[in-house]
């Protein structure tokens, strides 16, 4: 990558520092006993004492002064502070080559130092540093981006360009307020999670993530081959069919929460590596899980935020249950004034005709009325909704509904106009799986690409005898998107996927 005038200069100073004796990357530990949140949160003057004896580790992000004194910042995991060195203490003998050659000539915003000293109040009143003690710990080869923000808030020089932020989110971190903080509440929400399910008494597993057949979710998957054993592997879309084999094998709650791969479209709320969590309970059914579902969730906003009610897009969203239930086939009436219920595909065909939504030729019933809902209704899902009772070529693996003819036992919910969630009373008759799995063949003879395949093995457990289980699975970064109010998948991804970076001619 071209190197800037700046970056060049950065170069030479690496080389001085060698010059000086000193490493600019050394080994040694570097300890700190504090950091910047707790100095600034707990500081008073009149304890000045207690804080006698700090030390600091973090980047250099500003230093501004002449002479034998100077100001500067540092930065560490939980914010910033002012620090203040002066040569006489840094250097109190003869030698002052480490303040006038190392720190005024050869140490650059975005170095990494470790700082002692102690801490008082200036005359402006802002708490600072006085530092004793000044350590080089990593030498920083590029410049970052400079972001200015004046008395009135204004930001300049912003490292705003999203290509640049995801690509270089080491630099998005290092420059940008509040983008830790989006991981941290990331962070907190899985953990809460875990730790609801722990409480239940529910086991933490883990499944394949290379699977010989793909199943468990309608998707197109990424695939690979596997030299020693000669045979393809594919990427998981899904681990609901292993996890349904650990209920076979006598587990009565088991969850998952790990990565899924569809080799399929990037949009605002897709990306194809994203992060699942799965769950199955023995002995339960999707009325159950709707009621767990809400209690989950209502449960984690109150651990992340502190309340249930969220904020995203000038709207208020309100996780506290219950939340309001409604049929597929109601919900799409309600939407367009057409009552879809009885009508086969020619007929589901000619509807997504006059609404000008766009399908192809190898779509069965259960795709076009997916097209249909997709477009007329899931925009309207503002409020948390449980969108229930879906048509049985839509769903192979849940069980066929206790009362109505043609429709399975599914929920999913949606909250701002996405699907965060989806679960089922779980298929449990091998028979009635193995005549799904073949139509879901016979779909992908037509060319459908997401149909799934033939699992042999998850037949087979199921003569094994599975309990009556109910199932959920929740994206974890739609949720966490909702949590911080954000409108892309990628800002809610630490590394989302790219196009391969463009090569300047010159480079």
């Amino acid at each position: 990558m071209q190197l800037s005038d700046q970056d060049l200069v950065r170069r030479e100073s690496l080389k001085a520092i060698r010059e000086m004796g000193i490493d600019p990357f050394p080994h040694e530990e570097f300890t700190s006993n504090t950091n910047t949140q707790l100095i600034k949160g707990n500081f008073k003057d009149e304890k000045a004492e207690e804080f006698s004896n700090v030390s600091l580790a973090g980047r250099l992000m500003s230093k501004r002064g002449k002479g034998a004194a100077m100001f500067a910042e540092i930065q560490d995991q939980v914010g910033r502070i002012q620090i203040y060195l002066r040569r006489d203490d840094i250097c109190p003998g003869e030698d002052k080559s480490i303040y006038n050659i190392l720190i005024k000539r050869h140490v650059h915003l975005g170095d990494h130092i470790g700082i002692k000293g102690f801490v008082f109040r200036t005359g402006m009143g802002e708490i600072t540093v006085h530092v004793t003690s000044f350590t080089l710990l990593s030498k920083t080869l590029r410049t970052l981006p400079v972001v200015k923000k004046d008395a009135e808030g204004n930001i300049y020089d912003a490292f705003s360009d999203p290509e640049l932020r995801y690509r270089m989110r080491y630099v998005d971190l290092t420059v940008n307020d509040g983008i830790k903080e989006i991981f941290i509440i990331r962070s907190k929400t899985i953990s809460a999670m875990r730790k609801w399910f722990d409480t239940k008494g529910w086991l933490e597993v883990e499944t394949p993530v290379l699977q010989a057949v793909h199943g468990g979710a309608a998707a197109r998957p990424f695939k690979t081959h596997h030299n020693t054993l000669d045979m393809p592997l594919y990427l998981r879309i899904a681990n609901e069919l292993y996890l349904k084999r650990l209920i076979v094998g006598g587990f009565e709650g088991v969850y998952e929460i790990g990565k899924m791969f569809r080799n399929e479209g990037m949009d605002r709320t897709h990306n194809p590596e994203f992060t699942s969590m799965e769950i199955y309970v023995a002995y339960k059914d999707y009325l159950w899980m709707m009621k767990m579902t809400e209690s989950l969730l209502e449960d984690i906003t109150k651990e992340v935020l502190g309340q249930t009610e969220v904020e995203f897009d000038g709207q208020k969203i309100d996780f506290k249950g219950p939340y309001e239930r409604i049929s597929m086939y109601e919900a799409i009436e309600k939407f367009t004034g057409v009552d879809i219920s009885e009508m086969d595909e020619g007929g589901l065909r000619d509807l997504c005709k006059q609404f000008h939504i766009s399908v192809e030729d190898n779509m069965g019933r259960g795709k076009l009325i997916d097209e249909i809902f997709g477009e007329k209704v899931e925009g309207n899902l503002i409020q948390p909704t449980f969108i229930t009772d879906y048509p049985i070529e839509m769903t192979p693996l849940a069980k066929k509904h206790r009362s109505k003819e043609g429709l399975v036992e599914r929920f999913e919910l949606f909250v701002n106009g996405k699907e965060i969630a989806n679960a089922y009373t779980e298929l449990n008759d091998p028979i009635d799986q193995k005549e799904r799995f073949e139509e879901q063949l016979e779909l992908g003879k037509r060319g459908d690409e997401e149909a799934m395949a033939m699992d042999n093995d998850f037949i087979r457990s199921l003569e094994f005898g599975m309990p009556p289980t109910s199932g959920l699975g929740i994206g974890i970064d739609r949720l966490v998107m909702l949590l911080t109010g954000k409108k892309s998948i990628q800002e809610v991804l630490f590394f989302p996927q790219m196009k391969p970076e463009q090569k300047k001619e010159n480079e």
